[in-house]
């Protein structure tokens, strides 16, 4: 057993969610760890270069969710914390996605993806408050979409569910009708490769099991 390990767990008291997503909150839920979750929502810049590739793009903005969220923490937690910034994006042929800005940009999105391969990526970034140790990474997943002509592309979108989505759809939700195979980490492409995840915090001394 690694001790110097084994001691610094034993002061981490709490993990930082630096994300709004209720998509993000179940899968960290999902891992049941012992450790009580603080949810902080952050206002962090999402601006990027138009050259920067899509994984350096999501492991550097969840880094700034992570790093904004330290901003907001107080007293004790400030010392005792893992802090945990996830960013999603979708690209298609070197074309970055994110969110649909309204009901027509997700109708375009979907008509550029329907019928095509296209790749997932999520960045996942831990901070301990504590000695401020950074750790940053990604997975991509590749999805293939079905054909979808506009009338269903319009009636998915008419639900809602694509409103704040990266790429404008939810496989964990209606959309995964409308998803023909995907090769990768599925909880990458909801939002949060858990694996990943329980892999990183480990190296903070915080197991899953």
């Amino acid at each position: 057993m690694d001790i110097s390990l084994s001691t610094h767990s034993l002061h981490i008291r709490q993990l930082v969610l630096a994300s709004s997503s209720p998509r993000r909150r179940e899968l960290v839920a999902s891992l049941d760890l012992s450790l009580p979750v603080l949810i902080l929502s952050t206002d962090a810049d999402e601006t990027t270069p138009a050259d920067w590739a899509p994984a350096y793009i999501v492991e550097q903005l969840a880094l700034r969710k992570a790093r904004a969220a330290i901003e907001s923490l107080q007293g004790d937690l400030v010392l005792n914390s893992v802090v945990v910034g996830a960013d999603t994006i979708v690209v298609q042929g070197g074309e970055v996605m994110g969110k649909p800005k309204d009901a027509a940009d997700a109708v375009q999105m979907l008509s550029r993806l329907q019928g095509r391969e296209h790749q997932v990526y999520t960045g996942v970034a831990c901070i301990g408050t504590g000695d401020g140790k950074e750790l940053v990474r990604h997975r991509m997943t590749r999805v293939k979409m079905k054909a979808l002509d506009t009338d269903r592309i319009e009636r998915y979108v008419a639900t809602g569910e694509p409103m704040d989505k990266a790429g404008s759809y939810a496989i964990q939700g209606l959309g995964a009708v409308i998803v023909d195979s995907i090769e990768g980490c599925y909880f990458n492409v909801v939002g949060l490769p858990i694996s990943l995840l329980a892999e990183m915090l480990s190296a903070y001394g915080v197991e899953v099991f």
